[in-house]
């Protein structure tokens, strides 16, 4: 049996990657070990590892975040601690292979104990482009540590190659957020409706607003501007959390008090990822700067209006609308977004991110690859 390693530190990773894991457990040939940490395991952002237990996971170690009420220095301080026990957890579990999804700081530091314990890693969705966020630099990052690469999307393992990486090491496997669309089970609307007690229409807005890391210092007039559109519009909205970045608790604050002004707003810490994707089934658009927006949307012909630079860099089907922080563009994309005519638009978009066959094409690769040392050399090739 070969090792698996799977480390998450939010809800959208392991939502992403339910279906993986599940086809993982499931092989005859692959033993699965899950580590959270991070935004997982606080009461703030709905402590979510429940959920990965409720799916029927075992999870092999539990790793919590410091407490460090600077936000300068609280991404490092993250880090450190983490590497110091992932080290530990990792030298006892001895695993073939370190899965790891994504940007995220969480996963540069478990990257880098894997280098430094010379532990083959696996990289999903690498060689994508975010231009507003740090999250640009630790996925490239990352992929030059990686020796295994699953990339998203056919121009997205083109960027990897770019990079130097060997061809034999690149897997074009599709985004796993495709195959959980397929796979999911979508409630219905009147279920739906009863546990969030409130309507969906088709004016109903599902929002995720994040953090833009590289400009935090406008983050509050992003935030505001965010709200007085969402004021601005007559149907109800389901907005969530944001992610454990930097600037978090600066929206969280501003959505809690909106939410509580504004009866026609359901705040929620974390949908999951069935009523997250079942309201995304339902609504009229989804607004904000989360990759739902570009990666699941479109597949499911629901129009998205992507504000600002966060996912700048992306690909992006013709059923989402771009516009920059201000109210007034904010105000003019929705309404655009919910238009009919926008809508015969939305309905003959293609996805851009595979056709969802992931798992069982990542599944394959971790049973037959050779392992060894042609494996962990890796070297520099521009072909």
């Amino acid at each position: 049996m070969r090792k698996v390693l799977f480390v998450t530190g939010t809800r959208a990773e392991y939502g992403l990657m339910k279906t993986t894991l599940n086809k993982i457990k499931e092989s005859s040939f692959l033993e699965l070990f899950i580590v959270v940490t991070g935004a997982h395991l606080t009461d703030k952002y709905g402590n979510t590892a429940k959920e990965i237990e409720a799916d029927g996971f075992k999870i092999a170690a539990n790793i919590p975040a410091p407490i460090i009420t600077n936000e300068n220095i609280r991404i490092p301080s993250e880090m450190g601690s983490l590497m110091k026990e992932l080290g530990i957890i990792m030298e006892k579990i001895k695993p073939d292979f370190l899965l790891v999804l994504g940007d995220r700081y969480e996963m540069l530091a478990t990257t880098s104990v894997a280098v430094g314990m010379n532990v083959p890693i696996a990289h999903i969705s690498g060689g994508e482009i975010t231009e507003g966020a740090i999250d640009d630099q630790i996925r490239h990052a990352i992929t030059k540590m990686a020796h295994i690469h699953f990339p998203g999307a056919s121009e997205y393992a083109d960027n990897i190659k770019k990079m130097g990486e060997e061809s034999w090491r690149i897997y074009d496997v599709g985004d796993p957020g495709i195959e959980n669309i397929k796979q999911v089970n979508i409630l219905k609307k009147e279920e739906l409706e009863e546990s969030l007690n409130i309507k969906i229409t088709e004016k109903t807005l599902l929002v995720t607003y994040h953090p833009v890391t590289l400009e935090i210092d406008k983050l509050e007039e992003q935030i505001a501007n965010l709200i007085m559109a969402l004021k601005a519009h007559m149907g109800t909205k389901i907005i969530t959390y944001p992610n454990f970045d930097e600037g978090s608790r600066i929206i969280i604050s501003k959505l809690k008090k909106y939410a509580k002004e504004d009866c026609s707003v359901c705040l929620v810490k974390s949908l999951g990822i069935d009523k997250y994707l079942s309201v995304m089934k339902y609504c009229g658009a989804v607004v904000g700067n989360s990759s739902s927006a570009i990666v699941e949307a479109p597949f499911m012909k629901v129009p998205a209006v992507n504000i600002g630079n966060r996912q700048k860099g992306r690909l992006m089907a013709g059923s989402i609308i771009c516009c920059d922080y201000t109210k007034e563009a904010i105000c003019a994309s929705i309404k655009k977004a919910l238009s009919p005519e926008f809508r015969e638009i939305v309905h003959e978009v293609k996805s851009l991110y595979g056709e969802g066959n992931t798992s069982d094409e990542i599944v394959k690769v971790l049973e037959t690859i050779e392992l060894g040392e042609h494996l962990l050399k890796k070297k520099l090739v521009w072909d």
